[in-house]
């Protein structure tokens, strides 16, 4: 199928206002201002379109994006931004673990990691809590524009060890240079395949 329509289903804020279970989602975590709506925009091939933030830890919910009424993504919180307070950590802790640990129709986790920074204990922790609860986690670099290609490789052999410790393929992006997009379609394509949905998602254009 190509992307033909888009909609913001739902900005959840407490776990009663899920939308329901009636098609499967893709979800996408990571730190705050990892680049999680940016990477929906480009892998949607629609600039503006999920909802981004210059101010870290600003996204106080779940956003969930219904695509070709046949699938949706879920922009989940970003955590571990000191900024915010504790009480609105406190808040947004419940509504994730709600979905991550109880969503039925959830089958796949991305998990986004700024590459410019070496794995916090935080991203770790995320890291073997989607790799125990679903089938299909992914860890996602992205940023990957932002290094040298010294650096950049020496910084994608420490979390390739954290992905295979952990038993999680990665994959490299970066939404400036448009790159990586193609290989997460693919995965997550090859995950409808798996689950046996009748769902499969053409390249865009660039």
């Amino acid at each position: 199928m190509k992307i033909k329509e888009l909609s913001l289903r739902i900005s959840a804020a407490r776990p009663e206002q899920f939308p329901p279970e009636d098609m499967p989602e893709i979800a996408f975590a990571g730190r705050s201002n990892v680049g999680k709506s940016s990477l929906i925009n480009l892998m949607l091939g629609r600039r503006n379109f999920a909802r981004t933030s210059s101010t870290p830890g600003k996204t106080r919910t779940i956003n969930f994006y219904e695509i070709n009424q046949a699938f949706r993504f879920a922009d989940l919180p970003g955590y571990g931004y000191a900024k915010v307070s504790k009480a609105m950590r406190e808040s947004w802790a419940p509504l994730m673990e709600t979905y991550l640990l109880t969503r039925p129709n959830l089958l796949a986790t991305l998990l986004l990691v700024d590459v410019r920074r070496t794995p916090q204990d935080i991203d770790i922790e995320m890291a073997r809590l989607i790799s125990h609860l679903h089938r299909h986690p992914i860890i996602v670099l992205t940023k990957t524009d932002k290094l040298n290609q010294s650096q950049l490789q020496k910084n994608k052999r420490v979390y390739q060890e954290v992905a295979e410790l952990q038993g999680i393929p990665f994959i490299s992006t970066s939404t400036l240079k448009s790159r990586g997009k193609y290989p997460l379609w693919d995965a997550i394509n090859e995950i409808f395949k798996q689950e046996g949905l009748d769902i499969f998602v053409e390249r865009q254009r660039d």
